[in-house]
């Protein structure tokens, strides 16, 4: 709060009445000395500088905006609980740590709506926001305020790149976790000409489709593949036609209708003469569920991968409803569940019934938060926080964070396979038996 300076008669009244003030006999330059010393103090009082915005004595408040209510709300909710679990209890330099959240529905119109909730509400920063539509609207707004964007549950290209000063990430990107798929396929006989894609029709699914053209990139039959794939990364505008592009099917975010995006996969394989052997899913648990589902009633053999945003725990549910109990890879961000990580141990037991692959990220993400806030020497401010995760590499209960190259604190990617049980390390032998 700025201080008010007093009226000049009060500062005259009180040097008059200070015992070691000479006479009025004696010359004025006393006075005028006087003045200009008590002048110089209240000054410097006035301006000094104020807390940061969302720092108070006794609290710093953050905020996250997530889907927890649309169809994509388990997402939303496993974060939520996650960064809410690793907060509770926390207190820096005698601070509680407050986090509110704010629904979405994953709509990137509620989106903006809700972020600028959030700084006009005069949050510390953001964390654990879900998704890729929604960070390309929210993450202007929160650069223009310098606010933090702290452990967002994507992995777009869009929060990697230079000039997004103010972005912490702690997941690897989903350029790498299809990588690690493509990888694994491309060593066991399936040719580049052979992979597909089934992807949201949004900045989300050609996040997507950039991996795939990074993976494939210089293998052999990837020539044919690429040029497609660039053409529909490229078209502009909300929801384009992409169908009949490519070796892809779309689908619009928050439907669930299958059919347009399997005929879409099915025309490319007549044009082509050619069968997928792979098809990459990058799209929401539901969405996915459903075009797995109809592809296995029309008695496709594709085999199918999933990224991580799809939901491990959501997207396995879904796949039950469908009937589907094998066949499907799915990449991991996280630790193992069963990980003996003192950071995995420690998410089990804050979120009990709550712990998933989800709900751990985000457990993670506020680790990383309270890390972050722990090394800052003097009083918190946002730059301060940015500088102490920033340059740094360190333990995170077991699990290694560097942000010494870039401001991705993860690399790690780990392969899963569906069984009966649930989601499972993939083997190397597990290729030659789904397929």
């Amino acid at each position: 709060m700025t201080s008010k300076k007093p009226p000049r008669s009060l500062v005259i009244s009180l040097i008059h009445r200070h015992p070691s003030f000479p006479g009025k006999s004696q010359c004025k330059q006393s006075v005028t000395a006087w003045l200009l010393l008590f002048s110089m103090l209240l000054g410097h009082s006035a301006q000094a500088p104020a807390a940061e915005k969302g720092v108070s004595n006794d609290a710093i408040r953050m905020g996250g905006v997530m889907d927890l209510e649309g169809r994509s709300k388990g997402l939303g909710q496993g974060m939520s609980a996650g960064i809410e679990a690793a907060l509770k209890g926390v207190a820096i330099q005698h601070r509680k740590l407050e986090f509110t959240v704010l629904n979405d529905s994953y709509n990137p119109e509620k989106t903006i709506q809700a972020t600028r909730q959030l700084v006009d509400s005069g949050v510390f920063l953001v964390a654990g926001n879900v998704g890729t539509p929604t960070a390309k609207v929210s993450l202007p707004i929160l650069r223009k305020q310098a606010i933090p964007a702290v452990g967002f549950f994507t992995g777009a290209g869009l929060l990697r790149t230079s000039e997004q000063t103010n972005i912490i990430n702690y997941r690897a990107s989903y350029a790498q976790e299809i990588t690690a798929v493509i990888q694994g396929a491309l060593e066991h006989d399936i040719d580049a000409s052979a992979v597909c894609a089934y992807v949201q029709n949004d900045a989300y699914g050609m996040a997507g489709i950039q991996g795939i053209i990074n993976a494939i990139q210089g293998r052999k039959g990837s020539q044919k593949i690429i040029q497609p794939l660039e053409k529909l990364l490229h078209m502009p505008g909300e929801n384009p036609p992409r169908n009949g592009i490519g070796p892809v099917g779309v689908y619009q975010r928050n439907t669930y209708l299958a059919r347009p995006g399997y005929t879409s996969i099915k025309q490319w394989e007549k044009k082509q003469g050619t069968h997928c052997r792979l098809v990459v899913t990058v799209g929401a648990y539901t969405s996915v569920a459903k075009f797995i589902g109809y592809a296995r009633y029309k008695q496709e053999d594709w085999l199918f991968s999933a990224v991580s945003f799809t939901g491990a725990e959501n997207f396995k549910t879904a796949l039950k409803e469908m009937n589907i109990d094998g066949g499907v890879i799915m990449t991991q961000v996280v630790p193992q569940l069963h990980s003996n990580l003192e950071i995995v141990k420690d998410a089990r037991l804050a979120l009990g019934a709550n712990f998933n692959s989800v709900s751990l990220e985000g457990y993670i993400v506020g680790r990383l938060i309270i890390h972050g806030l722990e090394h800052i020497d003097g009083m918190p401010t946002r730059q301060r926080f940015i500088d102490a995760l920033l340059g740094k590499s360190f333990d995170l209960g077991g699990l290694k964070m560097n942000f010494r190259d870039d401001n991705q604190g993860s690399d790690l990617v780990t392969l899963t396979i569906l069984r009966s049980e649930g989601w499972q390390p993939m083997q190397h032998g597990d290729w030659t038996n789904i397929r």
